[in-house]
């Protein structure tokens, strides 16, 4: 079964739901199979009633500093109906044991401060904002200006 267009339309769903600009379902389509084929990444979809139901992109990268690989929750999204039905609790669940599958040491993640139900069920499901060690960790993001209007992404002279 091709899930491409199932998490395409289930990416579409989350960038409503976050009020962001909706990108074609070429475009969707196009990057779903970007991270398919660059063997870094993959989806776990979830279904009820036999329709795609919510999804988890997983990213893997090796860690030089623990000589294994880790993995980054780059995105879980519930359809809003079937939200509050421990969907989304299934889902982390299935990628924590993806995770483990793969021999990941570590499972990250980052999550909206505001977003108090997505916070809720990562500390359910034993994330901590102390995962690596006493201190708290920190997100933190520069945006780098490439693929923006006016900037090629190439290398100046």
């Amino acid at each position: 079964m091709d899930d491409v267009p199932a998490v395409a339309r289930l990416l579409a769903e989350f960038h409503e739901h976050l009020g962001k600009p909706r990108p074609s379902p070429d475009e969707l389509q196009n990057s779903v199979r970007r991270v398919l084929d660059g063997g870094d990444g993959e989806f776990l979809i979830a279904f009820a009633g036999g329709e795609p139901a919510g999804f988890a992109q997983l990213r893997w990268r090796w860690a030089v500093w623990t000589r294994a690989f880790d993995a980054w929750l780059e995105d879980l999204f519930v359809s809003k109906r079937y939200r509050r039905s421990g969907l989304g609790g299934e889902l982390v669940a299935a990628v924590i044991e993806r995770a483990r599958e793969r021999g990941c040491v570590r499972l990250e993640l980052d999550v909206d401060e505001d977003n108090d139900a997505g916070r809720a069920l990562y500390r359910r499901t034993g994330f901590s904002e102390r995962s690596k060690g006493s201190a708290r960790s920190l997100l933190l993001g520069l945006r780098t200006g490439a693929g923006e209007a006016g900037h090629s992404g190439a290398p100046s002279d």
